[in-house]
C-alpha cells in the first residue's frame, strides 16, 4: 500500500503464506508506505502519523491530531493493545492463549479473552457462511502439503499421498471446537486454531477503536499489512482512497500498476473498512493449471483457477478479511457466485478473456475487474 499524492493507499495483494510471526491461511499483503508524500507541504500540520511493527509486518497510521492531545499516550495505547491481542491470538508466541490451546488434549476448557472471543465469532460466520471455505483450523492440510513462504512445482509433482491428505483434513474441524460464555475446548486431539487470516483485520478495528472513542479522533487512516480502515478525511481534506493494483507478478513498490481505486463513501458513518488477499505472487503453473498455495478445505488440494486478487469492503476490517481470504480460497466462479449470494462488496481481478492461465499478464491489458452488485454500489460516487 502506498499513500500517493492523491492519498490513494494502493492495497498491494497477500504474497506469502507465513510471515516471521503470523502464518496466514492464505497469503499475506506487502505494504510499504511513501513518506515522500507524508511532508508538511503535502500533510497538513495537525495530521499525525505513527508506524511500527506488529504480527510479523508494519503498521502504519495517519490522523487528524486533537487539540492539546497526548502523542505519546495515543501511541502508547495503541501499542498496548496491540501486544493483547498478540498475547491472546500469536500462534508464535508460546504463551498466548491460541498457543496454549493448541498443545491441550480434548475435552479441556481454556479460558479465552473478549478479543479471542470476538475472532472466534467472526471467524465461525464466516465459516457458515462460505461453506467452510474460510477455516481457521486449516494448518495441518498446509502443513502436509510443505508450504510455507514459496510455493514450488516440484510439490505439485509429488505431492502428498492420498492417505496423509485424509489424516490432515481429519484435523481440520472447526465444528470440533466448541465455546461455552468465555471457555473453548476441542472435541478431539490434535485440532488447533490459527487466526492470522483475520486477526490483522482484528487489530486495524482495534486501533481505530482507540482512535475514536477513546482519543475522539475521526479523520484517520490505520493499516495493518495491508488492511485498512478510514474515516472521515485526509489531510487534504477530502475522502480517502485505496488503490488497488494489477496482480502482476514481480511487480515491485516501485514498479506497480493500478487498476482501481475505491473512494470512501461519504454518508452517515464516513467510514471504510477494506481487506485485500491474492496468491499472484505465490503460484505456479503445473500442467497448464495455476495453483496457488491456498488450500481449499474441501478438497485438501491447493486451489486452481482461483481469483488472483480478491477485494473486501465490510462491516469491520477483521470481517474484510476473513471473506477476502475465503473468497479466495475458491475457485473463482464459486467465489463470484457466493460473494452476490451473500451481498458481499468484493472486487475480483481477473485475467481479461482471452489470456491463458500460463500467460506472463504483465501489463493492465491482462486484467479486468469484475464487482458484485454490492461493490459497484459503493464504488457508485467514485470520482473518474
Amino acid at each position: 500500500m502506498t499513500l500517493t499524492a492523491n492519498n490513494i493507499p494502493n492495497n498491494l495483494n497477500k504474497n506469502s503464506l507465513k510471515d516471521s510471526n503470523w502464518s496466514k491461511l492464505t497469503a499475506l499483503t506487502t505494504i510499504t508506505l511513501s513518506l515522500s508524500v507524508l511532508t508538511a507541504c503535502q500533510q497538513k500540520p495537525d495530521y499525525n502519523y505513527l508506524s511500527g511493527e506488529t504480527m510479523g509486518t508494519s503498521y502504519h497510521i495517519s490522523y487528524q491530531l486533537p487539540e492539546d492531545a497526548d502523542e505519546t499516550a495515543i501511541q502508547a495505547a495503541i501499542n498496548e493493545r496491540l501486544q493483547q491481542i498478540n498475547d491472546s491470538m500469536s500462534t508464535y508466541q508460546a504463551d498466548a492463549t491460541i498457543s496454549k490451546f493448541n498443545r491441550l488434549g480434548k475435552d479441556t476448557p481454556i479460558t479465552i479473552d473478549a478479543d479471542f472471543s470476538h475472532v472466534l465469532e467472526v471467524s465461525r460466520q464466516v465459516y457458515e457462511q462460505s461453506d467452510g471455505a474460510f477455516d481457521p483450523t486449516v494448518m495441518p492440510l498446509i502443513e502436509t502439503w510443505g508450504f510455507g513462504s514459496t510455493m514450488t512445482v516440484e510439490r505439485l509433482q509429488s505431492p502428498p499421498s492420498p492417505v496423509e491428505i485424509v489424516q490432515a483434513r481429519a484435523l481440520v474441524d472447526f465444528e470440533g471446537v466448541v465455546q461455552n460464555d468465555k471457555t473453548i475446548y476441542k472435541t478431539k486431539d490434535g485440532i488447533g486454531l490459527d487466526f492470522s487470516a483475520v486477526a490483522k483485520g482484528y487489530g486495524v478495528d482495534v486501533i481505530a477503536d482507540v482512535l475514536k472513542n477513546r482519543y475522539q479522533i475521526h479523520n484517520y487512516m490505520v493499516e495493518i499489512g495491508g488492511e485498512v480502515a478510514t474515516s472521515g478525511v485526509s489531510g487534504q481534506q477530502q475522502p480517502w482512497q485505496i488503490a488497488i493494483d494489477a496482480p502482476i507478478e514481480g511487480s515491485t513498490v516501485s514498479e506497480r500498476q493500478t487498476i482501481a481505486a475505491i473512494r470512501q463513501p461519504m454518508n452517515n458513518d464516513n467510514q471504510m473498512y477494506l481487506a485485500t488477499s491474492g496468491n499472484y505472487r505465490n503460484s505456479v503453473i503445473f500442467d497448464g493449471k495455476r495453483y496457488s498455495h491456498t488450500i481449499d478445505p474441501s478438497t485438501g488440494a491447493p486451489i486452481a483457477g482461483g481469483a488472483p486478487s480478491v477485494t473486501v469492503a465490510a462491516d469491520s476490517v477483521a470481517l474484510a478479511d476473513a471473506w477476502a481470504t475465503a473468497l479466495t480460497a475458491m475457485p473463482y466462479a464459486k467465489a463470484l457466485a457466493t460473494a452476490k449470494e451473500q451481498n458481499i462488496a468484493a472486487l475480483f481481478v481477473v485475467l481479461a478473456d482471452g489470456v491463458k492461465a500460463d500467460a506472463a499478464a504483465d501489463s493492465l491489458d491482462d486484467w479486468q475487474m469484475v464487482q458484485t452488485p454490492a461493490m459497484q454500489q459503493l464504488r457508485a460516487d467514485k470520482k473518474p
